[in-house]
């Protein structure tokens, strides 16, 4: 199976299989749902994909329907960015979940022609900065979506802390990290 087809290491799940095919075919991405047109998952006009699976399993969660990892239906990069496309009244891409760490190969490739189009990438994360980090050097994956991602937004939900107040998060320990607030934590963990 081609190293772009295989989950992130450490953020497999049994059972997962790779939404990708064999051979020289492109990267698929096995997805819970698209919204064409969000104003609630980040800044402006957004398209959002919920990436299916998820380990995390949080109680309260808003999208339990994403947490199986064979569930969902695939769909292609070409499709998506097709997708984008259709709508010149969009500012970005957000990748929302399921965990959306669990598709990290397809998922930066994806970024990198939304970028190419002059779009914005946000993701959505139930694992926190500083442990994907704590990765990143050991797998190309995680590292290249975290590169592709202009606002990370981590950590779990927590339904004690579920707060309507807060732009684009369900619980006020989930953090929006900018590229340069993630240096920033870099450099002082370093």
């Amino acid at each position: 199976m081609p190293e772009a087809a295989r989950p992130a290491p450490g953020l497999r799940l049994a059972g997962f299989r790779a939404p990708v095919t064999r051979g020289d075919v492109a990267p698929r991405l096995r997805l819970a749902g698209i919204v064409e047109d969000s104003i609630v998952d980040g800044p402006g006009l957004r398209l959002t994909i919920f990436t299916q699976g998820c380990p995390h399993g949080c109680p309260g969660c808003h999208n339990p329907e994403t947490h199986p990892v064979n569930g969902g239906s695939f769909h292609s990069l070409d499709e998506l960015v097709a997708r984008y496309r259709e709508n010149p009244l969009l500012s970005g891409v957000t990748f929302s979940g399921g965990e959306p760490f669990l598709q990290a190969s397809p998922l930066a490739v994806l970024a990198g022609r939304i970028h190419a189009l002059g779009g914005t990438v946000i993701t959505y994360t139930g694992y926190i900065f500083e442990e994907l980090a704590g990765r990143a050097p050991m797998d190309a994956a995680v590292a290249a979506l975290l590169d592709a991602t202009d606002l990370l937004i981590d950590g779990p939900y927590i339904e004690a802390l579920r707060s309507l107040d807060i732009a684009w998060r369900g619980s006020s320990n989930q953090r929006l990290l900018d590229r340069e607030l993630r240096a920033r934590l870099l450099s002082l963990a370093g």
